[in-house]
């Protein structure tokens, strides 16, 4: 079957300008993070992606490593987008990827060299069959790299054509203040900047956010779901088959306490007052800070993305709303 993307893809989305650049995203992004590797069904990914499309999104967001295996969800990605975005479609994308975690062996595989970000990135374009991303990031700071050669990479990265746009993932409030000044100076400035934030990750509120919004720099929050914990699945403990029940998961058994299921117990019930999920409230929570762009989330069926859409039918909160979250949150 081939696929014409619905006519209608840009009438039901809003769609939020990030920082001061000339790029606006969507309020909610995809990110491959899970569920589009070589071990995931690959028509379940396709079906996935080309229904958020249809839907509007148009921000997909990946990185060096995803998969499993690393590198794996870029190559599906690549397949999809060979089959499905063809002709001029590419053009209504913005595509991300990412280098600074483990990515190969030996000492030019990983962190913030430039090296490795400029070999890495070859290879994400070679295997997403792609000529350039629109956003690069550095995935996470280097302690032992200068930040001048961090920042010099990814520089060269928009000199060479590869990327359009450069930004920052898990860089703290300091650290993102002293990149953003040395891109500033080469001329090429920081788009973005993606930083895990959710009700149960809120170190972003303690300067990050004021740093971007000084700067005019656009934020991803990732994990805005706490990996699952900020949804209805945890409310009668640790269900078998979910992430927390997987050894290899990055939501730790030891992560769901009796004291955050207590919290989220509360939070579910606010959320059914506002006719919400619990996951519907967690996304709106945070997209009600002007200086969210847009928030990044995952999917793993076609229906828990419609689910996840459907957040941006209420997105506003009473301040009697937000002071009782704050109540059952401390």
């Amino acid at each position: 079957m081939h696929y014409a993307p619905a006519a209608d893809r840009y009438n039901n989305m809003t769609y939020q300008r990030c920082g001061k650049s000339g790029i606006q995203l969507p309020a909610i992004s995809l990110g491959l993070w899970h569920n589009f590797g070589s071990i995931d069904n690959f028509e379940n990914g396709r079906s996935i992606i080309r229904h958020a499309f249809d839907k509007g999104i148009t921000h997909f967001d990946l990185a060096n490593n995803y998969g499993p295996v690393p590198g794996s969800a870029e190559e599906n990605f690549g397949r999809i987008l060979k089959k499905d975005f063809t002709g001029h479609l590419r053009d209504e994308l913005i595509i991300s990827s990412k280098a600074g975690y483990t990515m190969w062996p030996g000492p030019y595989g990983d962190f913030g060299s430039r090296k490795y970000l400029i070999s890495s990135l070859d290879q994400s374009l070679q295997r997403m069959q792609l000529e350039y991303v629109d956003i690069f990031y550095s995935h996470r700071p280097d302690p032992n790299t200068p930040i001048e050669e961090t920042m010099g990479a990814l520089h060269s990265i928009v000199q060479q054509g590869k990327a359009l746009y450069v930004g920052l993932s898990n860089y703290n409030a300091e650290q993102t203040k002293a990149a953003l000044a040395v891109l500033q100076s080469l001329g090429t400035p920081c788009l973005i900047h993606q930083p895990k934030y959710s009700m149960f990750e809120r170190w972003v509120e303690g300067g990050l956010l004021d740093v971007l919004e000084a700067n005019g720099v656009g934020c991803i929050p990732f994990s805005p779901l706490a990996q699952g914990l900020l949804t209805d699945r945890y409310l009668h403990g640790i269900p078998a088959g979910s992430r927390a029940s997987k050894p290899s998961g990055f939501l730790q058994e030891s992560e769901v306490t009796p004291e955050k299921i207590e919290k989220v117990k509360k939070l579910h019930a606010l959320a059914q007052q506002r006719g919400q999920s619990l996951a519907q409230m967690a996304l709106a929570w945070i997209l009600k800070d002007k200086r969210i762009t847009t928030v990044l989330i995952g999917a793993s069926s076609v229906a828990q993305l419609d689910d996840n859409l459907y957040t941006l039918k209420n997105t506003s909160f009473s301040k009697e709303e937000l002071d009782a979250i704050e109540t059952i949150l401390k």
